[in-house]
């Protein structure tokens, strides 16, 4: 399953690149709105600490068990419709943090359905219209544990390359 900073780097890593070679209007899409994707990137797993607390109170609430509902795509389009309010009321650059965090959460969803993660029963794709949980969990099936680590390694590495190449980060050293 990918680990903490894949989800964090790999969402941060896309808008960065996104942000450099596609987008067009920079001053709406600016390096805290990048960060904003990096914690949208997280997010889904606030279910642990969640759990967590509610555990430690003795309160066992089903659906924030890890996978539960913030492994849904409703819990990333609680963020993309404000996102598309906030376009419409012509308020671009709150828009767009808003798209951010909803990017980094569904990035987020894909990732653990296609490699592992959430619940290892799947995502719940459809909830709250079905429980029922889809996988693919491709690390399990190549037997392939020790990956995890080595991904969030070469994903640092490419970031930090093209960091330096394109903002030149030797330069804040």
């Amino acid at each position: 399953m990918p680990l903490a900073a894949t989800h964090v780097l790999l969402a941060i890593i896309i808008l960065d690149l996104y942000r450099d070679h596609v987008e067009k209007y920079k001053k709406y899409f600016t390096t805290n709105t990048i960060f904003l994707g990096g914690i949208g990137g997280i997010l889904p797993d606030i279910d642990i600490p969640i759990n967590w607390l509610l555990t430690s109170l003795k309160i066992p609430l089903e659906i924030f068990k890890h996978g539960g509902i913030t492994h849904t795509p409703f819990f990333g389009i609680l963020f993309l419709l404000p996102g598309l309010y906030l376009l419409k009321k012509g308020k671009h650059k709150k828009s767009v943090c808003f798209f951010a965090i909803s990017f980094g959460v569904f990035l987020h969803l894909l990732l653990d359905y296609l490699l592992g993660g959430g619940a290892w029963e799947g995502i719940m794709l459809f909830w709250p219209f079905s429980n029922n949980s889809y996988k693919i969990h491709l690390l399990a099936k190549l037997g392939m544990p020790e990956v995890p680590a080595a991904v969030d390694a070469l994903i640092f590495l490419v970031w930090i390359y093209h960091e330096e190449r394109m903002h030149k980060i030797r330069d804040f050293f």
